[in-house]
């Protein structure tokens, strides 16, 4: 099944197959996207649909460096470069917007930006800066009604700025511990206002954030990630949180989202998310269902046939392997990934792993 072209919302994929969000921190000048870049989503196109890296649709979301933006014009020349080749090549390809919120150092961001999240909470542990080496995160500041505004435009503006990159789509990144999930979970949000409180209050920005881009570009352009009982960036779970995801997830299906994309990180040792609650979370929501977590082709083909999916995800064995569904279809042997250059710049290690072909 996971060869079998599948048709997302009417946007015609050759396969089942998608290629996980990856941050690369390659985008070195100005947070810009590059021809570097562009060679590397290319290698990768025969993968059903593209979700790129992390990338902000503020200039106070930059919180880790050399990630990319998408909020002004030289941003969104440099991602035509990129969707260009990927389309070339026959793919599909939406990018995943993400503001970091708290999960930043100050010195990570332009001039004029602020570190920002639902509480002025400090996110525990360290962010790396050029230059300087892991320091620990910057305090953040409380966001007001206003900045929340302004920052639910910021991400409509983005959502337009994509279609005009030549996207497919966009993906709002509620998972991991960034701004849209550090609202949603109860451990980090400690607001007392309309945007916390109650699971309604927690679940209010990442509604309105996508409301207002499906105003700007269309339903059957924008889906979402959540990763409920995820531990990344000190989230983690607490009471009421299968009850709160549901009902997100039908409030997001009344909407007529491209899709809804569940992470499971407990491959890479944190809890696992309970197949209830995945279950529960594709019951709600009416329309296609992406995977992601730890599969290989077996794992895949099981979630497809047991109908807990309707795509599956694959993460680092897409930074190895450029060719991953070829290897997959052949079940010829994967490259083993380098970690030592997942975040570093230049070619190393991004579009020098070798192909079957060569």
């Amino acid at each position: 099944m996971i060869f079998e072209p599948f048709s997302l919302r009417g946007l015609e994929l050759a396969n089942r197959v998608v290629m996980s969000p990856l941050t690369r921190s390659r985008a070195v000048e100005h947070n810009t996207p590059n021809s570097l870049m562009a060679t590397y989503y290319a290698q990768r196109a025969t993968a059903g649909l593209i979700v790129t890296e992390g990338t902000s649709p503020s200039p106070n979301g930059l919180g880790y460096p050399r990630i990319p933006g998408l909020f002004n014009r030289e941003h969104v020349a440099g991602w035509r470069l990129v969707t260009d080749a990927v389309h070339a090549q026959g793919g599909k390809i939406v990018v995943q917007l993400m503001h970091t919120g708290r999960v930043s150092h100050i010195d990570n961001l332009p001039a004029g930006a602020a570190v920002m999240g639902p509480s002025s909470a400090v996110c525990p542990g360290e962010m790396q800066v050029d230059g300087k080496g892991p320091l620990p995160h910057t305090a953040p500041r409380a966001m007001t009604e206003d900045d929340i505004a302004a920052t639910v435009q910021e991400y409509a503006d983005a959502a337009r700025l994509a279609i005009e990159a030549g996207f497919d789509g966009i993906e709002l990144h509620a998972a991991n511990g960034y701004l849209l999930e550090q609202f949603l979970n109860a451990n980090i949000n400690l607001r007392t206002d309309g945007y916390g409180v109650t699971a309604e209050g927690r679940n209010r920005f990442v509604l309105e954030v996508a409301r207002a881009a499906v105003a700007a570009i269309g339903a059957d352009r924008v889906g979402i990630r959540l990763s409920p009982y995820g531990v990344v960036n000190a989230a983690g779970a607490y009471d009421g949180v299968d009850e709160q995801y549901i009902e997100l997830v039908a409030e997001l299906s009344r909407l007529g989202l491209l899709y809804v994309h569940v992470l499971d990180h407990s491959a890479m040792g944190t809890p696992p998310v309970p197949a209830g609650i995945k279950a529960a979370l594709r019951a709600a929501f009416d329309g296609p269902f992406i995977a992601a977590g730890g599969f290989d082709k077996a794992s895949a083909e099981q979630v497809l046939k047991d109908g807990q999916a309707d795509l599956v995800a694959f993460g680092r064995p897409f930074i190895a392997n450029p060719d991953l569904v070829e290897r997959l279809h052949r079940d010829a042997p994967l490259n083993a990934p380098d970690p030592a250059t997942f975040y570093t710049p230049g070619a190393k290690g991004y579009t020098d792993y070798p192909t079957l072909a060569n």
